[in-house]
């Protein structure tokens, strides 16, 4: 078996139905697999991407570690909407239009749905670049905000199934992969 399937393996193993995220430190898991740090790199990169359902979130320095969550199940329209429908690009009227739909369609509240419609808007990403690097911008934008409602979906049915949901953590990156 190749390191990057053991490394994979381990960390699949650590994620189960009842904890879908685990927190690791880089080092420690490079350590333990007698590897070094860039390959445990590789194998967050590839195997636990968006595309399978899995974010990576990270905090740097002397006390950093990576979290990785499962937040998307199959067949989610979340995940859908984060691999397929919004792709590498996407318009201010595009993104606009996506929010309407989730709002209609209630796995959005009207708060959300404002503050994402804002954050999509050509006066946030006022800046000096090309318009291509502006939808590239607005949709990694528009993913980590899709990615924290499906997030917080997940955890507020945890809670009404009488599962604990685990709380917010000071210091972390918002989107990190």
């Amino acid at each position: 078996m190749r390191l990057s399937d053991s490394i994979e393996r381990f960390i699949k193993t650590m994620i189960s139905q009842d904890e879908p995220e685990v927190e690791l430190k880089r080092n420690e898991l490079a350590e333990y697999f007698g590897c070094a740090p860039s390959q445990i790199n590789y194998v967050l990169a590839t195997r636990f991407t968006v595309d399978d359902g899995y974010v990576i979130e990270s905090r740097r320095g002397g006390g950093g570690y990576i979290r990785i969550v499962r937040v998307i199940q199959a067949g989610s329209k979340f995940r859908y909407l984060i691999t397929e429908r919004i792709g590498d690009t996407i318009g201010e009227m595009e993104a606009g239009k996506l929010i309407g739909q989730l709002e209609e369609e209630r796995l959005l509240t009207g708060c959300e749905a404002d503050v994402m419609r804002a954050a999509m808007s050509a006066q946030a990403l006022s800046v000096p670049m090309p318009d291509v690097m502006k939808d590239a911008l607005r949709a990694k934008i528009l993913k980590a905000m899709l990615t924290s409602v499906a997030r917080k979906n997940r955890e507020a049915q945890n809670c009404k199934e009488g599962r604990a949901a685990s709380p917010p953590r000071e210091g972390d990156d918002a989107y990190a992969l």
